[in-house]
């Protein structure tokens, strides 16, 4: 009988969290032939999460969880669940239920019939019930990415995916401290089938998504896996410099001319309002780089551990 570890990160789910069991536990008994164990990542959360996954764990023996000592973030509680798991399979699904938990029978049928793959995983084909504006903002993140970066990243791809435990090790065999999940599962390669998935309401409780943390997120995306903002104040640096040289040689030659010129004011505070920001967006977008050096130099620990019920031996 093969084993599957189903990653659960929590934050603040207190209101779902007994949904999600029911509908997850009704859809794995329909899967006599795997062991199901649950890896429930408590992020920090603020409200009854916590007490909610240690009621599940005492009445079910295959109820593991994670407890950090304070808030670390998605990323963070994915890498500790597959840390922290030991199966043959690893399934990382959000417990909000807008991963549908019936797709994994799919998931798991492809992996065991299809030995060519080594994840399966999900991807949005619609955006029911979410806003024009954040819609388009995840479109334009997709496309810019993927022009900017070398790793192809497939629109709408999510988290939401089994893998084998090959692809698992891979994936925590990358030290870095900011992740960006999406574009480690390309980086790492290894065949990965699709699985159409239609959009869910969350089933209770508040979206933790705010724009404001997803534009973080997809700054964090596009410095984590491209450098082409570097190249890009490099040339345009460049031509600046080039231009400022052309139009100089031009100043000298009307000056022999037609003598010294005194006008020209207005023309040269907007240079130096344009020039100034074109510096300033230029010193940012270094410092987004050097700070994530700094972090990274640091070696800080991605996660700090308050309680687990997982064994040493079950690392």
């Amino acid at each position: 009988m093969k084993s599957v570890d189903l990653i659960v990160p929590c934050y603040n789910e207190a209101e779902v969290l007994p949904l999600f069991y029911g509908e997850v536990s009704s859809v794995i008994s329909k899967l006599p032939d795997f062991e199901f164990n649950f890896i429930f990542v408590n992020d920090g959360s603020r409200d009854a999460t916590l007490d909610i996954i240690l009621g599940l764990a005492a009445k079910d023996s295959h109820v593991r969880y994670i407890s950090f000592s304070r808030n670390f973030g998605k990323e963070a509680a994915m890498l500790a669940g597959m840390k922290y798991s030991n199966s043959e399979y690893v399934c990382i699904l959000d417990a909000d239920l807008q991963h549908s938990p019936s797709l994994i029978i799919d998931m798991l049928a492809c992996l065991e019939t299809e030995p060519q793959y080594d994840v399966a995983a999900a991807r949005r084909i619609d955006r029911e019930g979410e806003s024009k504006f954040k819609s388009s903002f995840s479109k334009w993140f997709y496309k810019v990415i993927n022009m900017l970066s070398s790793v192809d990243i497939p629109e709408s791809a999510q988290d939401f995916r089994v893998m084998r435990r090959k692809v698992v090790d891979a994936i925590i065999s990358m030290p870095e401290y900011n992740r960006f999940s999406k574009g480690i599962f390309s980086w790492v390669g290894f065949n990965t089938k699709w699985f159409a998935h239609e959009n869910r309401e969350r089933a209770a409780g508040e979206t933790k998504w705010s724009f404001g943390s997803l534009l973080k997120y997809a700054v964090d995306g596009i410095i984590g896996f491209s450098t082409v903002p570097l190249k890009m104040v490099l040339h345009a640096g460049t031509i600046i410099s080039a231009v400022g040289l052309i139009y100089a040689v031009y100043i000298i030659i009307r000056t022999f001319v037609s003598g010294p010129d005194v006008e020209g004011y207005p023309s040269q505070i907007c240079a130096i309002l344009v020039l100034g920001g074109l510096i300033l967006i230029a010193l940012g977008i270094i410092g987004e780089y050097v700070a994530r050096i700094y972090l990274e130099v640091k070696n800080r620990p991605i996660f700090i551990i308050d309680e687990t019920n997982i064994t040493p031996k079950e690392k």
